[in-house]
């Protein structure tokens, strides 16, 4: 058996169509954050890298309102509802609505008629003073998490694509009773020994017989259960799903029927000309900052409230950023569409490595995917290449 026959050999199929689904769901959250980086680029023709960190604002923007919804880390446990949901997915975008202004006014507003590299140098620097500072004046930098009681929805859908073996099911069904007789005939020996860890020969032969029969019922079940193909999705993330399309919708109207979407359309194309035509440059810039940041909010809020254990610090939109701009790259830096598209492949494709046993690798297929786009199609699926005179 050659290596590749090898590899191939050591998947394990049957929980492939879980992996995709779990990909696609991560995916949604990087397709939100892509949209800021492709919606600035195509009006300013700037990379945001202090995107990621608007993105870790708005983490704590929900953060911050659950506690104030009565989840703080020592709060008296009590049930929530979906208007607490509303409220921090509200608060966080709000939160994030505001940085994104303070960030185009006072950072991105004085450098605009410099040349490029000063506004992309203002970028990294801000994302560092994010961070880095976000430790002094955020919780002294200390890690924290949002309570999972915040989410009213417990419990997953489960969808079955293949059964169980049939014969196999029927086969584990036959070792019940014989396991069910064995643990009784034990249970009876019991109250004539000393005690569980002092048996006589008899009850040592009696325990084991039992521990036999449950290993065997046990293993039949496994084999059973071999074969089959479902799917479980936690109720949160569904939520977290229907949020991301309702919202991409949205956008979607505001860009391509609204009035403010035809002005940043037109000044996506050309600054003089818009402005010209009596488009408030300025303002409509402010307003993709506005709407960029707002859906990093939402995606934070939703990463972090619907991912268990998820520790928000100033460091949390380090990873998910970059891995965004990746996704924004792969789908056509500047195409709305090109944004979801390569934030739901970069997803799937991060949960494919795992599955494929590669764990310590699935924040370098971001890297890999970029290099590989820049090399082959450097406009990305859904963009094109467009040559600049300078």
């Amino acid at each position: 058996m050659d290596l590749n026959s090898h590899l191939v050999a050591g998947l394990e199929f049957t929980t492939l169509p879980q992996q995709v689904v779990n990909g696609i769901l991560l995916g949604a959250i990087y397709a939100l954050i892509a949209l800021g980086y492709t919606m600035v680029y195509g009006v300013l023709k700037l990379i945001n890298f202090a995107h990621g960190e608007v993105f870790m604002l708005g983490a704590y923007g929900a953060l911050f309102v659950s506690w104030a919804l009565g989840y703080g880390p020592n709060a008296t446990p009590h049930e929530s509802s979906m208007l607490n949901l509303v409220l921090m997915l509200l608060g966080a975008m709000t939160l994030c609505a505001i940085v994104g202004i303070i960030i185009e006014r006072f950072a991105y507003r004085p450098l605009r008629n410099h040349p490029r590299i000063a506004s992309l140098i203002t970028a990294i620097g801000l994302s560092l003073f994010l961070q880095y500072g976000g430790q002094i004046f955020i919780l002294n930098g200390t890690p924290q998490s949002i309570s999972e009681k915040v989410n009213p929805l417990k419990g997953e859908f489960s969808v079955a694509l293949k059964g169980s073996d049939a014969s196999l099911i029927a086969k584990a069904e036959q070792l019940k009773p014989a396991m069910e007789e064995a643990k009784k005939a034990f249970e009876l020996q019991l109250p004539h020994e000393k005690s569980k860890f002092d048996l006589s020969p008899e009850g040592e032969k009696l325990q084991k017989t039992a521990q036999q029969a449950e290993r065997d019922y046990n293993n039949a079940l496994a084999d059973a259960s071999k074969g089959a193909i479902g799917i479980q999705v936690p109720k949160g993330q569904i939520i977290l799903l229907t949020i991301t399309i309702v919202l991409m919708a949205i956008l979607t109207y505001l860009v391509m029927y609204t009035k403010q979407g035809r002005a940043m359309r037109a000044v996506s194309h050309d600054f003089n000309a818009s402005a010209l035509m009596g488009i408030n440059v300025d303002s409509i810039i402010t307003f993709t900052f506005v709407l960029g940041s707002s859906l990093a909010g939402a995606g934070a809020m939703m990463y972090a409230t619907f991912q268990p254990g998820t520790k928000i610090d100033t460091f949390l939109g380090m990873a998910p950023g970059i891995k965004a701009f990746v996704a924004a790259v792969l789908g056509g830096i500047g195409n709305i569409p090109g944004a979801v598209l390569g934030g739901l492949l970069m997803g799937i494709a991060e949960n494919l490595v795992v599955w494929a046993g590669y764990d310590n690798y699935r924040d370098a297929i971001a890297f890999v995917i970029l290099i590989v786009v820049l090399l082959f199609r450097p406009g990305g699926l859904l963009g094109s290449a467009k040559v600049e005179k300078v």
